[in-house]
């Protein structure tokens, strides 16, 4: 009987930014989809795990296939673990968005690598080993065969999400998650995801395994699944997907839906700012909606076209507004230093970023993607193509990786130059802030412009 490990190698715990980043849900939804098909499946999270309990666990189990996850940051802990783990299984298989943009760097250790949506490909994967494991009659991956990459024809993404089954949250540690949240929060929290694909094409996002096309799951199909996340004890859920409010009607029949059934429980979500109207914020908040994030990326209207967000500050200062006279509190994310910018713009962010009511202020410098319009634009100034997770404090945690005309201390001079002036508006008061502020923010705006 074939039996498939699904391997999360995250290795560390959680920082106070992991609500934007969601728990290895993707393989709860492949471990699902492979049990429903009476497909043996277990999942080693590493979140909580150290590396020696993550490959007890693993050898355990004694896997047919073991499949890996990797994204941007745990190119090297996945790669790690399938050399580790070689002699365990019949087939080492990684997925995830580095495998699918660069297949070449990961068939060195593994025997497969899965290109997109993993559901369908790994229950074929699964089948084939059974049968025999003939690759080249599976859709959608790539291998090597006598020491040349061959990828087979791409897989169709699908279009029914009704149709996959809840992720298999059985299989994560729920009680360390929820004693994680709670400590740190104050709450318990997990994630959910409603849709797949993004129609938008921001010049440095990169969506390798949802794609373009925008497929949702219905009103009622979500919250059936908030109620089996609620019957676990979660208090909050942060819906993961890249803009929860693009369709309007269905944000509307999900917030009525919960209301028709009275479940009270708390939520977040990401959106943009050209999605958000009163009528949906008011709505959400009756819902539970506790916090909507915007990414609003700069403060300066030719940037934000150079970043192709398709929005513009008065629609983002709007967005803020109606959204907090909702009663609903706003997070928002900035970038720092874009291809492009000169010292005026990226003043102009931190000025604006500074001045709106925010409950929650992020700041990132730009990290050139593979697969984006922005890494195609600096491959050739990498300093570095590795981006770690953070491990230090969160002002340092920002790291350059490429030649910039704008100096790594300068651009980190400019977050804390506008979080301190965030927390200053935020706190002072109008009157005092002119005492202080005003004068703090025209000695720093000169600093500014003379670091190199």
């Amino acid at each position: 009987m074939t039996t498939v490990m699904l391997v999360y190698p995250y290795f560390r715990p959680l920082n106070d930014r992991s609500i934007f980043r969601f728990p290895p849900l993707g393989l709860g939804y492949i471990a699902a989809y492979l049990k429903q098909h009476n497909i043996s499946v277990d999942l080693a999270d590493c979140t909580f795990l150290n590396r020696e309990e993550a490959l007890e666990k693993v050898r355990s189990s004694d896997p047919t296939i073991v499949g890996i996850y990797s994204m941007f940051t745990m190119k090297d802990k996945a790669i790690q673990m399938a050399k580790l783990l070689r002699e365990n299984c019949k087939l080492l298989v990684a997925g995830g968005p580095l495998p699918t943009l660069n297949s070449a760097v990961f068939l060195h250790d593994f025997d497969v690598v899965v290109n997109g949506e993993g559901e369908e490909t790994m229950l074929e994967l699964a089948r084939e080993v059974e049968k025999g494991a003939d690759l080249s009659r599976v859709r959608g991956i790539t291998f090597k065969e006598k020491d040349k990459l061959k990828s087979t024809p791409s897989r169709k993404v699908i279009q029914s999400l009704d149709n996959i089954p809840f992720p298999a949250r059985e299989l994560f540690d729920h009680q360390a998650y929820k004693n994680y949240y709670a400590k740190k929060f104050g709450y318990t929290a997990t994630s959910m995801i409603t849709s797949r694909g993004c129609p938008f094409n921001c010049d440095f996002c990169s969506r390798p395994i949802f794609g373009n096309e925008l497929r949702i799951r219905s009103a009622a199909n979500i919250v059936d699944e908030i109620e089996t996340v609620q019957a676990l004890g979660y208090e909050r859920v942060w819906f993961a997907d890249d803009c929860f409010t693009l369709n309007r009607r269905r944000l509307i029949g999900i917030c009525k839906e919960i209301v028709h059934r009275r479940i009270r429980i708390e939520w977040e979500c990401l959106s943009r700012v050209d999605t958000i109207d009163r009528e949906m914020t008011e709505r959400m908040k009756q819902a539970g909606c506790v916090r909507v994030f915007f990414g609003m990326e700069s403060g300066n209207d030719s940037v934000l076209t150079l970043m192709k967000k398709r929005a513009t500050t008065k629609q983002a200062k709007e967005a803020v507004y109606t959204t907090k006279k909702s009663g609903v509190q706003v997070g928002a994310f900035f970038i720092v230093g874009y291809p492009g910018e000169t010292n005026e713009t990226i003043l102009d962010t931190v000025r604006f970023a500074s001045s709106l009511p925010l409950d929650y202020l992020s700041f990132t410098l730009p990290y050139p993607i593979p697969g984006t319009p922005l890494y195609d634009r600096v491959k050739d100034q990498m300093i570095t193509s590795d981006r770690k997770e953070p491990t230090r404090l969160r002002l340092t945690e920002h790291k350059l990786l490429y030649r910039s005309s704008f100096s790594e201390d300068k651009l980190k001079f400019a977050i804390m130059k506008a979080t301190v002036q965030f927390i200053l508006r935020k706190y002072l008061g109008k009157r005092v802030y002119r005492l202080i502020g005003t004068p703090f923010e025209s000695l720093t705006d000169i600093m500014f412009k003379l670091i190199r």
